[in-house]
């Protein structure tokens, strides 16, 4: 059974940092490229980072460039996103997903995890 499951979200203050970790399971994880998504009532669905199969080439949303880092450590089957200098804008649903590295989209979803920035 693939399982995508996120942990790390929470409640933050302003200018606060959060690390969101994605731990899977059910697929072979070092040949699957990754990615956070956020989701928000008002905005939809947004994708905010991805990180290549081999954690080689990272990508990140233009409106977060600078805050974050994402990262893979593929002997734990897990992948992170460290998120600095939180803004109450970022409040929103982070999900992780997967997708086959040489496939356009992502197989794979997580069930999420609520990031609310407020002070």
């Amino acid at each position: 059974e693939v399982q995508l499951v996120e942990s790390g979200g929470g409640l933050v203050q302003p200018g606060g940092s959060l690390r969101l970790s994605c731990a899977a399971s059910g697929f072979t994880f070092d040949n699957h490229g990754m990615a956070w998504v956020r989701q928000t009532p008002e905005k939809g669905l947004e994708w905010v980072s991805g990180i290549s199969w081999n954690g080689a080439t990272t990508y990140y949303a233009e409106s977060m460039k600078g805050r974050l880092t994402i990262s893979r450590d593929n002997a734990k089957n897990t992948m992170h996103l460290q998120m600095n200098n939180l803004k109450s804008e970022d409040t929103a649903f982070y999900t992780c997903a997967a997708r086959y590295w040489t496939s356009p989209s992502y197989a794979y979803w997580g069930q999420g995890t609520q990031v609310t920035v407020s002070s």
